[in-house]
């Protein structure tokens, strides 16, 4: 027991990945998945729980391991320089695509937030606000005690839902089987939100942030094994106490929307009515703060992820000084506000669709991961066992169909955004 309490108060990487994939994306996306179909779809969020321990217990392994991250690891790797090209190409792609998919949403996310507490405030001048607070803090290099403080909100907002899905009664019954049994039901795009379930819990850049992350923070440890242990228990237990948040969002808005849809919840005052049964008339400004909290801190980390990610693969370095580095996360910033404002469909759509889009990029990084991570020579004898390599190809097999699935409507969802 005291060797337990000794890891846990080791944990961090894990708790960093946890409050990324719990933002904007991940509030909206249950809430209207708990709002349409009840708790039916509850399974889609234990599989990805399971999915994001799995992968990110792999990109762990490999911080530890090789104190490096999966982009510097491919390029170490792989030395050919056809092969290089095709890697940057795929790396490159699959993040910053997926990041400026996930920063539209994240900006979007903090309009949404702002607009529950101040609904007269215009989207441009809000997503303007969001834009310059997020490249304010990445260009000063002193955003880590503003996240602090943005991530502390958005724990508190997972503390709120977490007592609000007790304090709202829903059956219980119901909750074990939309948990247990898989069910996708026959209505317009249940495909779409099971992909998006997914698609914002299993987030492709977070493999990326962890193995950076815990490089940093065990990567010079001497014994191995007791670091990778450590690092096993602070996945488990951060990651799963995340996804427990992310279930709880479905069963509050299950019980309080009964089925409405998304009509009912286009706005975040609308989906701050969840909190109501114990906030009463602060429901609103509690869930707007949390929301653009959860925005705001989003909006950092993907820009940020999309430098390392890219800057590793080209070989440029991690030096957040560095013009070529700013350049990337500068990048995906603009073109998430220029998304934002330009894109005629309301914020609820938008961060929806980024969900989705992340569903399809992520098989691309975890088969990245898992060739890296089944290289004994590189691994240096760590590398992977029997059980993760099956669970591992049970999560992309399984991700795969679902994206495959869901072709249609993501396709639907996306020329519905292009034509407003």
């Amino acid at each position: 027991m005291s060797n337990f309490w000794k890891r846990l108060k080791q944990v961090g990487p894990g708790a960093v990945v946890a409050a990324a994939f719990i933002g904007p994306g991940t509030v909206t996306t249950c809430t209207v998945s708990g709002a349409s179909y009840g708790y039916t779809l509850l399974w889609a969020l234990l599989f990805s729980t399971i999915s994001v321990i799995v992968l990110q217990s792999m990109a762990s392994k490999l911080g530890i391991v090789k104190k490096v991250g999966l982009g510097e690891a491919l390029r170490e790797k792989y030395t050919g320089k056809g092969v290089r090209i095709l890697l940057a190409i795929l790396v490159i792609g699959a993040v910053f695509i997926g990041n400026v998919a996930y920063e539209t949403g994240n900006i979007s996310g903090g309009i949404l937030g702002l607009q529950a507490i101040w609904p007269s405030l215009g989207k441009i001048p809000v997503a303007i606000f969001v834009f310059a607070v997020a490249a304010g803090l990445l260009l000063s290099g002193k955003y880590d005690i503003v996240e602090k403080v943005l991530t502390a909100l958005v724990v508190l907002m997972g503390v709120l839902f977490l007592i609000t899905a007790i304090a709202v009664q829903p059956n219980w019954g119901e909750v074990l089987k939309g948990l247990f049994v898989p069910r996708v039901p026959q209505m317009n795009r249940a495909w779409f939100y099971v992909t998006g379930l997914i698609g914002t819990t299993v987030v492709p850049y977070n493999i990326y942030l962890h193995a950076s992350s815990s490089a940093k923070k065990w990567g010079h440890e001497g014994d191995k094994d007791e670091a990778l242990s450590t690092s096993l228990t602070d996945s488990i237990l951060s990651i799963g106490l995340g996804g427990i948040i992310s279930m709880c969002i479905v069963i509050t808005a299950a019980v309080c929307y009964d089925g409405s849809g998304t009509a009912a919840i286009a706005s975040g005052k609308a989906m701050a009515e969840q909190l109501r049964p114990i906030l009463g008339n602060w429901a609103t400004v509690a869930f707007g703060i949390g929301l653009f909290a959860a925005g705001m801190s989003s909006a950092i980390t993907a820009p940020l992820a999309a430098a390392f990610a890219s800057s590793g693969i080209l070989g440029w370095g991690e030096d957040m000084k560095k013009k070529r580095f700013m350049a990337i996360w500068g990048i995906v910033i603009v073109f998430g506000l220029v998304a934002v404002c330009t894109i005629g469909a309301s914020p609820t759509e938008i961060i929806l669709f980024a969900q989705a889009a992340n569903a399809f990029l992520l098989p691309i990084t975890a088969i990245l991961l898992m060739i890296v991570c089944n290289d004994k020579k590189y691994m240096d004898g760590h590398n992977n066992g029997i059980v993760i390599n099956i669970l591992g190809v049970i999560v992309l097999a399984l991700t795969l169909l679902i994206a495959f699935k869901n072709m249609t409507g993501f396709t639907e969802s996306f020329m519905k955004l292009i034509n407003g």
